[in-house]
């Protein structure tokens, strides 16, 4: 007998066949996991303005957060670097280094070749996306003619292209996959500061030494609103209505 198996939330195969919008029972769940990340946040910057963080103690060699390089990570960047606005090329930067620095504090193995390439390309929806489907579903779309181009394999395809379209949920565990974690985990420190405390300060500040942020905050709310308003039953407006996403990217432990 055959089974029809709903695919995993935030899944390529899951976006695709939804567009990115959440059923009421979805948004319940996810709504559980905002109650979660935000604990972890009131924690984690508490113990980051008494100086009691993790990364107080943590160490990573600069030459362990290098970028790879290969035809994907070129292909990768030469894609971003065509789509994207300085600001939001940045943050993509950015986001694979603090997503790789957590993997190496926690031991994680990575395909960094692939991280990097999601890393470059998670956003590339934001510029973009149309009509009524999640923005991560036009940047999978990218991830898809760069993998086309440099012949990546399929179910290295599915991994990169998941990382992309998961990135913005709420609480992506380990279980997703070591780049779909590293990816949200990334990002998640650079928009919103969220695990900013499990990271030694010299990496948080190279980051932006080498990447500046050039006012992220004010545009990447601004792009946020949008995308909540372009996709209403989409994890963005979710994020933005219940999990006080704007505040969160304005105090986010970054100055510009």
């Amino acid at each position: 007998m055959t089974m029809n198996v709903e695919p995993t939330l935030g899944t390529i195969d899951w976006s695709r066949r939804t567009g990115g919008r959440l059923e009421r029972g979805q948004r319940r769940g996810l709504l559980a996991d905002v109650v979660r990340v935000h604990a972890a946040n009131a924690v984690g910057r508490v113990r980051l303005a008494v100086h009691l963080h993790p990364g107080r103690n943590a160490h990573l060699a600069p030459s362990r957060l290098l970028a790879p390089d290969s035809a994907l990570t070129r292909a990768a960047t030469h894609a971003a670097t065509r789509v994207l606005p300085s600001v939001l090329l940045g943050h993509s930067h950015r986001t694979y280094t603090f997503g790789r620095a957590l993997g190496e504090l926690e031991g994680i193995d990575v395909d960094t070749e692939l991280l990097y390439a999601a890393a470059l390309l998670h956003d590339t929806g934001l510029v973009l996306a149309a009509g009524t489907d999640d923005f991560t579903l036009a940047s999978a779309r990218v991830a898809w003619d760069v993998a086309e181009e440099v012949g990546l394999s399929t179910a290295a395809t599915e991994t990169l292209q998941t990382a992309i379209t998961m990135h913005h949920s709420p609480h992506v565990t380990p279980d997703a996959g070591p780049v779909a974690y590293l990816l949200s985990a990334g990002a998640g420190v650079d928009v919103v500061g969220i695990r900013s405390w499990d990271l030694p300060t010299s990496v948080l500040d190279s980051a932006v030494t080498d990447h500046p942020r050039e006012g992220f905050k004010k545009y990447f709310a601004r792009a946020w609103a949008d995308e909540a308003a372009r996709v209403p039953e989409g994890r963005a407006r979710l994020l933005r209505q219940y999990g006080a996403f704007t505040t969160a990217v304005r105090l986010a432990p970054f100055d510009e």
